[in-house]
Parts: C-alpha cells; structure tokens; sequence
C-alpha cells in the first residue's frame, strides 16, 4: 500500500511541475531476500530468517538489517547475530545511533571451515556515518574489510535447537549498512534552509527511512530543520533561532497541516520563511499549512501548491539551450525537434575562444571565455550584457591552462561572481575581469569545479577525488566552508557537473574511462556511460530541478578531441553547428568542443 502511495504522490508532484524522481539509482541488483520465507514489510529490511540457509542471501540481509527507524536499528541487527555474540555490538541510544554505510568493493567471501563453521570476508568502502537525524556525515571508520562468522542454528558438537537459520558469530562491533540497503529502505529527499545572505533557499539531503509512518513524516522534516544543516554546508547557510523546538507533533486535519512551534522571539517574518523551508522541504503536500507559536496562529499557506509556483525555488525559466566552441567561436547547436537561439556574443568578442561559460541572470547575460594567449598560454576575458555581450575584460593574470569557467547563480546582477580552476588553483572571477585566489582547506591540486543551480554550493576534483563544500559571498570575497572529500567508485576524477538538487555528474575511472551519476554524499550511484573509450576532459550538464523539470538530466562531454551528448550518447557533429561557414571542398574540417548549456 505505501508504494502505492508514493506511485500517486510522485504523479501529482509531476503534474505541479516538480519532477517526480530525482534521486540516483544504482546499476545492478537491489539486496536478494527470495530464499526463504519473507514475512515482512517492503519498506522494512528482512527478518534473520528470511534467508532460510542460503549464505549469501542471509549477508546480504545482514547488511540490510539495520535500517529503518533507528531506535529498533541494535534489536534488529541483533536478531542476526548468535546469542552468545550479541554483548560485541556496544548499543547507543537517542541522537547517538549511527549506522556505518558501506559500499562492497567485491562480492563478499564465504569459506567453509573444518570444523564447519563459515567465515565471511567483506571488503568495503567506507561511505559514511548515517546519524539519527537522516544526515550521511563523512566516514569515521577507516577499514577496509570486515570479518565474521556464520553458523546455523546448533553449533557443531553442541546439543540443543534454536531458531532455524543462521547466526553471525563475532559481529563487527558497528552497526553495518550497505548502500544498496540504504537505496532500497530509504527516501532521500531535501530539507532546505536559508542562504547566509537570506536570498536563497540550499537544500540539504537527508535520508528519511521508508518505516516512518506518513502521519509523522512532517514531524520529521520540521525536527531536521530545528537540528541545523550538515556540518560541511553549515557556512553557506543561516540556522533556525536558539532554542526554536517543536511542540508537539505536527497535526493532519482534513484540510490542512498545523505545526505548532516554541519560537523565541515570536519573530513572524522568521515564521514565514520557516513556511516557506516547509513549503519546498514537503513536496508531495497540497493543500494547507497553518504555522503557530505556542498555540498562537501566526502564518498561514492556504494552497502549498500555488505557493510553490509562486515562489520559485531556483531562477530558472525555459529550457536549457547547448552551445559549443567551433573554430574559436561560440556557437548554437540544433539537435533534431529542438529549437536553437543566436549565440549572445558579440562577434568582435566571440573570437579565440578555447572554452566558455555562460548564464543568465534575469534579462542579463553573463560570459566568461578563456581565450588563446602569447606563447601558447592562456586568459579569462569576462563580461556581461542586456540579452548580448558586446565587451569582454581581459584578466592581466595569464595561464597555462584554464579549465571551463562557471558563474555562481546570484539572484543580484548587479554582483555576479563565478569560479574557474587555473595552473590547479581555484579562482574567483568578475564580470570585469577580475581575479582573485579562492583558499580551499585541502591540500591538492584542484582540476575541476562546478556551482549548483542556488549557487551557494560547489563540486570540487581535488586530488583526484571528489570534495564538496559550501560558500558565502560577502561584499564580493568568496569564502567556502568545510571542505567534505566524498567517497566514489570513480577514481582519478578528470570533471564534475551537477545533475540535480543533489546529485553530480562525474568523469573518471572504473577500470575504464566513465561518467557516473553520483548522489552528493556518494551513497548511491550509477554508471551512465560505463566505457567513453578515453579520458574525458570537458563535462557540463544541466541539472533537474523542481523548476523546469526534464524526464533526466542532460549532459555534454569532450573526450579525445570528440563532443558527445547524453542520454542519446551519440557523438556531437559538425553539421548540428550553426552558424558555420562550411569548410573549402577537400578541406579538412575540425569537430566541435567544449560543448555547455546556458540557462
């Protein structure tokens, strides 16, 4: 019946123009649990004896056992472990539960011993600790394999019946979830909170367990808003007031919601932006939502729907239109069914270009290009226009290498910044062509960067690996937060795009050269081009977004010289390039580079 529900609720979420699936799916198969009797709940992992006794199955249950609510997460996983065994797990309580979600490197190894027990070998990947209050904070265990055993119901030589099934003997003594579990028993979804400047509103992702009843899921959502961000977007963003509580649980009637809050201060301006976290942070609510402090009515949304139509979360409109560099220009591409639109470049600026970047702030468009310097060098020129860019600023800084530029989605542009990777060093940029060294808190060379549609958070390849953090503009000084290293399949980390709230798009290696699909935290990912054939050096991306919702995320990347495009994964040609002067008869000509979307 629940699945049921989210079937609907995700149906009327696309009607109202809010995508109706965003989160990241993981390539392969979901945790097995057929072998057996299974009598419980879909959105509740299987019971110890689910598996009956096959062993694999039965590890794989293991790995799955404690999610859900976490005050039952010890009484479950203890459910699998021998009761001999069960005083190894050192039980936490309240806030203090957490879950160590791990990603298995390798099919787990079970060996037969002589005396007939099994031993089971594990190699992971830390991911993260799963807190209580659905944040996935970086990892805290550092190793890399686990080992336990498994024995049936009786152990060898010993008399006496138990249960039937199996029982993991010298448990690790952390609670252990694998990320596949952590697909299958969970729903991400974001909680939003306040930029630092008040503009904006950031998500944040959090995990809500699939056990949690709908008529509490409200309450959830409202305590993680009181409980603050996660640590590493914590600059970016502005917190609730001290001391605001919940009172009570928030109340379903039959029109509308009620949450009933201990606010200090009884600030109704701040109310109002609480209903308007709330608004976005409830997506499948319609309907009425009624905010009170101490039983007091203070603010009211009368339709939560119309609410999100008119109070737009990301300033985007229409759709996303590709452009590419050809020849040193900027130019329009056309795809078959898909209009095109003029480059908004002046021709006496669209000229040497290497790569650019562009974005719209309103009427006004922004251009960042790195253009062709002496000596085989390079330079940022950047400039801003009423629909046309008609100057560009060259940077007196130059470069041997500059990485695609991006701009920071300012809702002022009067301000508008962006951020660009140059000699592995990250730089902020102006409209005028002034540059200035971003510090970052992780030694490494920096090879990518990219900002999200709120503009307060950036992707990073630091390294090789993927880091994340937040930022805080201030009188035009870009300051960025905790730096978060995220953990991926993906290694030696080439680009890096956003593909929604909170997802990214990533270049690297699996072996082969791929592009991966990869949630914020990198829980769960999915290999969306499992073998590019070479190593991708341009990658851009246009991110869903309740917004301007598109069935999935549409993606331009560069590898050996070669443009391609996804989901259609065909190459990008010539002739989709407009606005081109065909090449003499016999002529060679060059391909498109460095493809990217303006929105």
């Amino acid at each position: 019946m629940l699945v049921g529900l989210f079937g609907v609720v995700l149906l009327a979420l696309t009607g109202c123009g809010i995508p109706a699936h965003t989160e990241v799916q993981v390539d392969g198969s979901g945790p097995a649990v057929e072998a057996g009797t299974a009598s419980y709940r879909r959105d509740e992992p299987p019971t110890r004896a689910a598996s009956g006794d096959d062993r694999a199955a039965f590890v794989r249950n293991f790995l799955s056992a404690a999610a859900g609510e976490p005050e039952r997460a010890y009484e479950r996983v203890k459910q699998f472990v021998a009761p001999e065994n069960r005083t190894r797990l050192q039980e936490k309580q309240g806030s203090e539960i957490a879950v160590n979600v791990v990603r298995l490197t390798e099919k787990p190894v079970i060996t037969e011993n002589a005396n007939g027990l099994f031993s089971v070998r594990l190699p992971v990947q830390q991911v993260g600790l799963l807190r209580a209050n659905g944040v996935l904070a970086p990892p805290v265990a550092t190793e890399t394999e686990y080992r336990f055993g498994l024995r049936g119901a009786v152990s060898p030589g010993q008399e006496g019946t138990e249960e039937a099934g199996l029982f993991v003997t010298d448990p690790p003594n952390v609670l252990l979830l694998s990320a596949d579990a952590l697909r299958q028993y969970y729903q991400t979804r974001p909680v939003y909170f306040w930029s630092s400047d008040g503009s904006r509103l950031v998500p944040d992702q959090r995990y809500l367990p699939l056990a949690v009843p709908d008529e509490r899921r409200v309450s959830e959502v409202v305590k993680w808003l009181i409980a603050g961000p996660s640590e590493w977007l914590s600059t970016g963003v502005s917190r609730l007031p001290d001391r605001t509580a919940l009172i009570n649980n928030a109340i379903e009637t039959e029109d509308r919601w009620e949450v009933n809050l201990d606010l200090p201060g009884d600030d109704s301006r701040k109310l109002a932006q609480i209903g308007t976290q709330l608004a976005w942070s409830l997506p499948e609510l319609d309907g009425q939502l009624r905010l009170t402090t101490r039983n007091q009515s203070r603010v009211s949304i009368p339709d939560l729907r119309q609410y999100r139509l008119e109070h737009q979360v990301y300033p985007v409109t229409g759709n996303p239109q590709p452009f590419t560099v050809y020849e040193g220009a900027v130019h329009p591409l056309a795809f078959a069914g898909e209009a095109s639109v003029p480059v908004p470049l002046a021709a006496e600026v669209n000229r040497d270009v290497l790569s650019a970047g562009l974005s719209r702030v309103r009427e006004r468009v922004l251009a960042a290009l790195v253009v062709g310097a002496p000596g085989s060098r390079q330079r940022l020129a950047t400039g801003s226009g009423d629909g046309r860019v008609q100057i560009v600023n060259p940077s007196p800084q130059i470069f041997a290498t500059i990485g695609r530029p991006v701009w920071l989605r300012s809702p002022d542009p009067r301000q508008p910044y962006g951020l660009v990777v140059a000699d592995r060093r990250l730089w902020r940029f102006d409209d005028r062509g002034r540059m200035d060294l971003v510090p970052l808190n992780v030694a490494g060379p920096v090879t990518a960067v990219a900002a999200s549609l709120d503009g307060h958070r950036i992707a990073v390849v630091i390294g090789g690996a993927l880091h994340v953090t937040s930022l805080n503009v201030d009188g035009g000084v870009v300051t960025a937060g905790p730096v978060r290293k995220v953990a991926t399949s993906l290694t030696d980390l080439s680009a890096v795009d956003w593909a929604g709230e909170n997802t990214l798009v990533l270049a690297g290696t699996a072996g082969r050269s791929a592009v991966y699909e990869v949630s914020i935290d990198g829980a769960l990912e999915t290999a969306l081009v499992a073998d590019v054939g070479a190593r991708v050096t341009h990658l851009a991306a246009y991110p869903t977004n309740p917004v301007v919702p598109l069935p999935s995320v549409l993606i331009m990347y560069e590898a050996n010289g070669v443009a391609y495009r996804y989901p259609q994964r065909d190459t990008i040609r010539r002739d989709q390039v407009l606005d081109v002067t065909p090449p003499p008869t016999g002529a060679r000509a060059g391909g498109p580079t460095a493809p990217f979307f303006l929105f």
